[in-house]
């Protein structure tokens, strides 16, 4: 009787912590960002005119045709932003055209005038096989020009769940990891518990957060070395 009531107690204090979390925390407002996601068929937004860094989705590969890279936006032409160029992946077996369609695009971004500062590969790697994802990573950075920097987008579980040594090794190869704090249009909820992770990731990283969901960024995570800041994904209002 005694371990119950302790127990209830605990999950009670529990309860009460996450509401009193949740009720601290705010909207996520683009306008207090200058770094965005724009993905394909999300129509463009005001904030986009002062942005530093746009993170624009090019394309996909998907897993029920991984024999093609499905173009999704024509040439951009941005002058005021860095552009990051995004793929979206489903799957890691590529064909060698996928290699060099790939630096087509790249060329082509290039060539309209856009400050293109590198390719983010957008992978939803199991953090099981961190290893295998790093090795793909570092196949692809050594066919990139070296003016490119090399991105992924992460997921929270990787700072809890993730082989250090395999943490590590795609540290080596990437220069930045923007992880996901939200599933599609909402904050992931308990995002505090991995947050108090993230000073164990060995590698540059942003956090990336929803338009509209629910953030409130804790005590510490400015101070953190590799701690770069933050990339809203938009949405259609």
């Amino acid at each position: 009787m005694l371990r119950l009531v302790l127990f209830l107690i605990a999950a009670m204090a529990l309860a009460s912590c996450s509401a009193e979390q949740r009720s601290s925390d705010q909207a996520v407002d683009a306008s207090d960002y200058d770094a965005f996601w724009l993905w394909a068929g999300v129509e463009p937004q005001p904030e986009l005119d002062r942005a530093q860094t746009i993170y624009l989705m090019a394309g996909e590969i998907r897993a029920r045709n991984p024999g093609k890279i499905e173009i999704l936006r024509p040439v951009p032409q941005v002058e005021h932003a860095d552009l990051w160029l995004v793929l979206r992946v489903e799957t890691l077996d590529w064909p060698e055209e996928h290699y060099r369609t790939l630096l087509e695009i790249a060329k082509r971004w290039d060539d309209a005038g856009n400050r293109l500062a590198g390719i983010q590969i957008d992978f939803d790697a199991n953090t099981r096989h961190l290893d295998r994802y790093a090795e793909f990573l570092r196949d692809l950075r050594r066919r990139l020009p070296e003016q490119y920097r090399l991105g992924i987008t992460g997921l929270m579980d990787w700072s809890a769940n993730g082989d250090p040594t395999h943490l590590a090794a795609l540290a080596d190869v990437v220069d930045e990891a923007v992880f996901q704090l939200y599933q599609d249009r909402d904050t992931i909820e308990g995002y505090q518990q991995w947050l108090g992770r993230l000073d164990d990731l060995p590698m540059p990283f942003r956090i990336g957060l929803v338009q509209g969901g629910q953030w409130q960024e804790p005590g510490g995570l400015a101070d953190n070395r590799n701690f770069k800041g933050y990339v809203v994904f938009l949405l259609n209002q």
